[in-house]
């Protein structure tokens, strides 16, 4: 070639210093590869610097020359790895740590070396639900039509055929938003193998052809654009509460403090009769994690007995099938109505909630047979009781799609602040590179154009889950009729204490009854006095799956329960003693604050020189020197 010059450069590594032969016409590009296949390194993570102090970097670039950066015959170039690369192959050295030069530092690395396509995992267990929606026909049976059928009753035509069930008609006629799950596999398959992959915001590792991000990225390494799209199907289509009682409980904490509240719901899967090939969920218990709860937020906090929790629920069949929160302010307390706070002028999830949806549901993935990776979706549901349009206390059902759990998966979704009803997309950085992402909307001749957005609306995200309370028919898990304090409740008469096993005993019917609730199974496990083991628990929890009274009843006479029921009827009866008088005295000194003035000054006058001051919500005494209470966290002068 023409006006080029041939040199030697030297480059320095860990391992010595290597020879590289180049034209000084050469793309830096080049150089790196060279150096690659001299030194014989494992990845491509590394950077070449002509000082020392690595301060002139040589960057890789297929249009730089080395003659751009001075090289001269001669020259000692100085190597050193990028993000903690493992350059050099190592006997002790594990496949995971040279995968890890690939991949950005927040990533953990796989297990295995990266291929094209994750490979297929046989042994999926999949849930009993979706086993037996597998082996049903799918059709919808139709009767002959009398004004339209020709044919006598043995026959069929087009009238009176059975329809698929995906048909857009049946399932208009009968407002049914969103196809089933099964229905989207039976449509997509259409009698041939099918694969479904969950879309992916990462770059793919493993690319060999360039330095990692963010010096460099090609086409076969980077995700593609994202395009938002309403999910036509969803994964469950109904929401089933076992009896209202459940509610009821949950809003006993809101109705106490005005606070709002989080649970879990504990359930079970099932076919839904009323949706072809459709899902639901039928929630049994509601458990409260601990959490800090506020007026217009909430935070959650580590639940020391989350493992406990769910070993007992799988004894009695039971799981977690999704979470519940309350968005309520009163309206009139007189009437007992809330504010319409939520709707299509407002937002029906904030950007907030749908990522913390997106969070559950990434947790609780769907096993799924024709899934590369073995899992695709989620059944877990989000369930927010707010005020509808004639302001009353209702449940709204929801999932986010397959793609919202992408980008919270992969940390591109992010709330804004001023904006409930939109997310904002992460911005690529050194660290984590960001597809673009796009939506579609009609422009003003009513022609659907792609929008590139870095605020999105958090509806094209969300599909809609009916969400109902059983009737009288429905025979519960659990007993309705339970009076135990639900766990994690810091207010006054909603403490779990032996006194209030006692007294849960005491109003039931029968001892299974009295057992058949997940607070009091719980609490058996978890209290400080006595807790009994899994080992213990487990003949009444059969006893409680299979309704079975007798059994109970010989499990209450073994001795470890009886020796805690004990020191339950003992505490029970040493509280009655001690609290007796102060109870008689509070409830006297409670009379003049209801017609005060103001609660605030009514109680504080009930306590008598100001030494002490009842809370108006929980009745709690306060020591003068508290602004706010003690036991519930009201304010002084809140009401």
């Amino acid at each position: 070639m023409s006006g080029s010059k041939k040199m030697t450069l030297r480059v320095q590594s860990a391992e010595g210093t290597a020879r590289v032969e180049a034209l000084d016409t050469d793309a830096t590009a080049t150089l790196f590869e060279r150096v690659y296949d001299s030194l014989r390194l494992t990845t491509y993570g590394f950077t070449l610097h002509k000082d020392r102090q690595r301060k002139e970097e040589i960057t890789s670039s297929k249009s730089r020359q080395l003659r751009d950066y001075s090289l001269q015959h001669g020259d000692m170039l100085y190597l050193s790895p990028v993000n903690g690369a493992v350059l050099f192959d190592q006997p002790s050295t594990s496949q995971d740590t040279i995968i890890k030069a690939f991949e950005e530092p927040s990533e953990a690395g796989p297990s295995t070396a990266p291929t094209p396509a994750a490979p297929r995992q046989v042994n999926i267990e999949e849930d009993e639900v979706d086993l037996l929606l597998y082996k049903c026909p799918g059709t919808i049976q139709r009767q002959r039509d009398e004004k339209l059928c020709r044919h006598n009753s043995k026959g069929c035509c087009v009238h009176c055929s059975p329809l698929e069930p995906w048909d857009e008609g049946y399932l208009k006629e009968h407002n049914i938003k969103h196809m089933s799950f099964h229905s989207y596999l039976r449509k997509t398959k259409s009698g041939q193998f099918i694969s479904l992959d969950e879309m992916s915001c990462k770059i793919k590792p493993g690319c060999k052809e360039h330095p990692p991000w963010p010096r460099g990225i090609c086409s076969k390494c980077q995700p593609g654009a994202v395009t938002l799209n309403r999910q036509p199907y969803r994964h469950v289509d109904n929401v089933l509460v076992e009896h209202p009682a459940l509610v009821e409980r949950f809003l006993a904490y809101w109705r106490a403090t005005g606070l709002q509240r989080l649970g879990l719901l504990y359930g079970r899967y099932e076919p839904h009769p009323d949706v072809p090939l459709g899902v639901r969920a039928r929630v049994a218990a509601l458990y409260e994690p601990p959490q800090r709860c506020g007026r217009d937020h909430l935070a959650l906090d580590a639940d020391p007995h989350e493992r406990l929790l769910q070993q007992l629920a799988a004894g009695l069949g039971l799981r977690c099938v999704g979470w519940i929160f309350t968005d309520l302010l009163p309206d009139d307390r007189a009437k007992g109505t809330v504010k319409h706070l939520r709707g299509v002028d407002t937002h029906f999830l904030s950007a907030q909630e749908c990522i913390m949806a997106g969070h559950y549901q990434n947790l609780h993935p769907n096993a799924c047979r024709h899934a590369s990776s073995g899992y695709f979706g989620s059944k877990f549901v989000t369930v927010c009781i707010t005020g509808d349009s004639k302001k009353q206390v209702h449940l709204e059902g929801y999932q986010v799609s397959g793609q919202c759990q992408a980008l919270v998966r992969d940390g591109v979704l992010l709330p804004t602040r001023d904006a409930p009803d939109l997310g904002y997309i992460r911005d690529s950085s050194s660290r984590q590179y960001v597809p673009d992402v796009y939506y579609k909307e009609k422009d003003e001749y009513g022609n659907e154009v792609g929008v590139s957005a870095k605020r999105v609306p958090v509806a094209y995200l969300l599909v809609d889950v009916p969400c109902g309370v059983a009737g009288a028919g429905c025979v519960p898990t659990f007993s309705p009729a339970a009076t135990f304090p639900p766990a994690n409740r810091a207010l006054h008469h909603h403490l779990q204490t032996l006194r209030a096993l006692h007294q849960h005993i005491c109003a039931a019917d029968t001892f299974l009854e009295a057992m058949s609730d997940l607070h009091v199974l719980l609490y058996l496990a978890t209290n400080e006095t006595l807790p009994l083991s899994l080992e213990a628990l487990q003949p009444l929890l059969e006893a409680v799956a299979r309704r079975d009274a007798a059994a109970a009843d010989a499990w209450r006479q073994q001795p470890h329960f009886a020796t805690l029921e004990q020191l339950a009827r003992a505490a029970a009866d040493a509280d009655h003693d001690h609290d007796s008088p102060p109870r008689r005295a509070r409830r006297a000194d409670s009379e003049p604050s209801a017609g005060g003035a103001g609660g605030g000054g009514g109680a504080e006058g009930a306590g008598g020189a100001g030494e002490v001051w009842t809370c108006p919500l929980c009745t709690f005494h306060n020591a003068a020197r508290h602004d706010a209470c003690e036991m519930c966290a009201m304010p002084r002068n809140a009401m």
